[in-house]
């Protein structure tokens, strides 16, 4: 009794995966400098194996202390909103590095980069810009009509009550919304891989102009970003399946939400810069 719980904060237990994962880091980083000066890839992929199947233990280990209904207590999940906003705060500052890139570029041609913007103009001439008009305006859709159907789920989630008689019907509706927004996120994926087939065509690569590299590592992180939250969201509609969440208890699901709407406004900002700036305000000589 010397030892017995008296307060509504949870003690993790012993875990071997932050030593695991901060090795598997390692030499994941490691792994990419010895790639990229053309040694090997092997470490590299070592790595990432690691990181991949440390997140996998780590976070069913979190699943299953949501599930057993003593470790996740109020207070517990306040510090875990807390700690996903201050995530999200990073993720932001993270895409603020890319704006500033662009912005700083594209309205200011630099002496050390001019040769990569032939005639003072940015883009530079005789690069292809994307009509944003086009396939990037069909993904913002995409992208705006995910949202919707996520909020749908989410507020099916809040309203659902275990008592009420009608849970199957209402965890029904919140399964398939939330397939509904995996499906199109998937669909982004595909339309941003056609994209980037076009833009290879046109001869636009990562190395070709500083727009080039622009516009590939701020769409390319955000595309990544999409993708790892769809999985964020396939993992919760497996949760869905199996009656993890509930109206009271799912912080799990909230978190995912977050970081999908997250993922929305950032790809809203791209679209007006990248795409519909780079076709107009920015098309001028400087």
């Amino acid at each position: 009794m010397a030892h017995a719980k008296n307060h509504d904060y949870h003690i993790v237990n012993p875990s071997p995966w932050p030593f695991v994962g901060s090795i598997s880091g390692l030499v994941m980083l490691v792994g990419l400098v010895l790639w990229m000066r053309d040694i090997t890839p092997i470490f590299a992929l070592l790595g990432l194996v690691g990181v991949v199947v440390v997140m996998y233990c780590w976070w069913a280990d979190v699943v299953k202390e949501s599930r057993n209904g003593a470790d996740h207590t109020p207070v517990v999940r306040i510090g875990l909103r807390y700690g996903f906003i201050l995530f999200i705060i990073s993720e932001v500052m993270f895409f603020v590095a890319w704006f500033w890139s662009f912005f700083r570029y594209a309205l200011f041609v630099q002496p050390e980069t001019a040769q990569f913007a032939e005639g003072g103009m940015f883009p530079p001439e005789g690069v292809h810009a994307f009509n944003p008009w086009g396939l990037p305006f069909i993904n913002t859709l995409i992208l705006l009509l995910s949202g919707c159907t996520l909020t749908a789920a989410h507020h099916y989630l809040i309203e659902m009550r275990e008592n009420d008689g009608e849970v199957g019907e209402t965890r029904k509706k919140i399964f398939w919304t939330l397939a509904a927004t995996c499906l199109l996120g998937a669909i982004f994926l595909m339309c941003q891989a056609v994209e980037y087939m076009e833009a290879y065509h046109h001869g636009l690569t990562l190395q070709s102009t500083y727009y080039g590299a622009s516009f590939f590592m701020a769409t390319g992180f955000h595309g990544f970003h999409v993708f790892v939250g769809t999985i964020f969201l396939i993992v919760c509609l497996v949760r869905v399946g199996r009656g993890h969440f509930t109206a009271e208890k799912h912080i799990g699901f909230e978190a995912a939400a977050w970081y999908w709407h997250f993922v929305d406004v950032v790809w809203l900002f791209l679209f007006a810069s990248i795409y519909i700036g780079s076709a107009t305000f920015f098309s001028f000589g400087h």
